[in-house]
């Protein structure tokens, strides 16, 4: 319990001087990033659990918050570039 609460520290230092660093446009995008990467990842949790159903026998939930995280996250990644090659196209 000591690590994990030493590594949300650090986790919670990094976030703290990266939120300064950033400039203040950046700012102003988060919480519509944070509010896509939220649905990105229940849209992930639908998918997965809709596939593991279907296809697949029942798996650990470990399992299963793994493939749907990773779904999410990748969908997220995919969606940001999919919309920056729209903008840089349309200029």
């Amino acid at each position: 319990m000591t690590l994990i609460f030493m590594a949300l520290v650090a986790v919670l230092v990094a976030t703290v001087f990266q939120w300064r660093l950033l400039p203040s446009a950046g700012r102003r995008r988060l919480p519509a990033m944070l509010k896509r990467l939220a649905f990105m990842m229940i849209l992930g949790l639908m998918v997965m659990g809709i596939w593991h159903a279907l296809f697949t026998d029942w798996i650990s939930w470990q399992v299963f918050i793994s493939h749907a995280s990773t779904f999410g996250l990748v969908t997220h990644i995919v969606s940001l570039w999919w919309t920056t090659e729209n903008e840089s196209a349309k200029s």
